[in-house]
């Protein structure tokens, strides 16, 4: 396959599973995170409904995600073996912070909602859950800006990105949710559109930033011929569609890009502006709104967390035809 056969497009497909699990169990983190700073400034559930469902949607949210990333490993049964290599591993920090958050969540659900009593349990349970949240979606982050051979992902913003949005899709969940139960708490739908905003901005800023970054891998850099001259490639390593096509070298049109991107801040900003408005009003028009800035919010963080996976170019690429990295 000469030069002239060089494929113009290399069709990668973002897992949905690690779309799912990153935006599941990132609501579900930033839910629970909320609710046990709750118990720890408030003690005991006041609403035992309110605080039993919460706590249900929180918990089922994270499983679920994390339940769906196995759907991208080829043997999802040798799953178990990530967590020994903690030591080198964010994927395996991330397993083993991911299973230790359920410990003092049990913990902190039997304790708040009553069911057993130990009042002197809660607050150290509350904490210990929200010490744990926080670290599970910053090993998350992780995973993806440790990695120097992607340079959208090797960024500082990546982990403010994920904590960020984790926050305000759970601050979003638990406005709905209150004021499903009637606890219309208007301090709840301002900090949650503060919330969005911050992600809006930290996205806008994210974007912005590895646009202008200059792209300083080179296929001479790649093959290490780069003193003799200007190095052209001849012949692409395969023939056929692999593995690094499928998953590194997708190549979203600039336009395309661009207009999701819009489309992820008019939904952030929308979903702020239906969460703010609901802490002005009460009754049916509240969860309304409340419902309203749900789905916004949902539709920005799916279409962002997929954009986040389309525009990533590994260095791999320049193998395969790509100028520059």
């Amino acid at each position: 396959m000469g030069p002239g056969n060089l494929p113009k497009k290399l069709p990668m497909h973002p897992a949905y599973s690690v779309i799912l699990f990153t935006t599941a169990s990132g609501a579900g983190y930033g839910l629970l995170a909320l609710l046990a700073l709750t118990a720890l400034t408030h003690g005991p559930a006041s609403n035992w409904w309110f605080a039993a469902s919460s706590l249900s949607v929180a918990l089922a949210l994270i499983t679920s995600g994390l339940i769906s990333s196995t759907f991208h490993l080829g043997h999802p049964e040798r799953a178990w073996r990530a967590f020994a290599e903690w030591r080198s591993s964010w994927l395996s920090r991330e397993g083993i912070a991911a299973l230790l958050t359920y410990i003092p969540a049990v913990i902190l659900s039997f304790v708040w909602l009553g069911i057993v009593r130990l009042p002197w349990l809660l607050m150290p349970a509350a904490a210990a859950t929200l010490l744990l949240c926080v670290i599970s979606v910053y090993c998350t982050a992780k995973i993806y800006s440790s990695l120097p051979t992607i340079r959208q992902w090797h960024h500082p913003l990546v982990e403010a990105g994920y904590l960020v949005l984790a926050l305000a899709t759970g601050s979003v969940l638990l406005v709905a949710l209150a004021n499903a139960f009637a606890l219309h708490a208007p301090v709840l739908g301002r900090m949650a559109a503060a919330s969005l905003l911050a992600a809006t901005a930290c996205k806008w800023f994210y974007w912005r930033q590895i646009d202008l970054a200059a792209r300083t891998h080179t296929i001479e850099d790649a093959t290490g011929l780069g003193s003799p001259g200007k190095v052209r490639q001849w012949e692409a390593p395969h023939t056929a569609e692999n593995f690094v096509m499928k998953e590194m070298g997708y190549r979203i049109a600039r336009k395309h890009a661009r207009r999701l991107r819009q489309h992820v801040l008019a939904a952030l900003f929308m979903a702020a502006a239906t969460s703010l408005s609901s802490a002005l009003v009460s009754g049916s028009l509240s969860i309304a709104l409340s419902v309203i800035a749900l789905l916004c919010s949902a539709l920005a963080v799916l279409i962002e967390r997929w954009l986040f996976f389309a525009e990533a170019q590994h260095v791999s690429t320049l193998y395969y035809g790509s100028p520059v990295a």
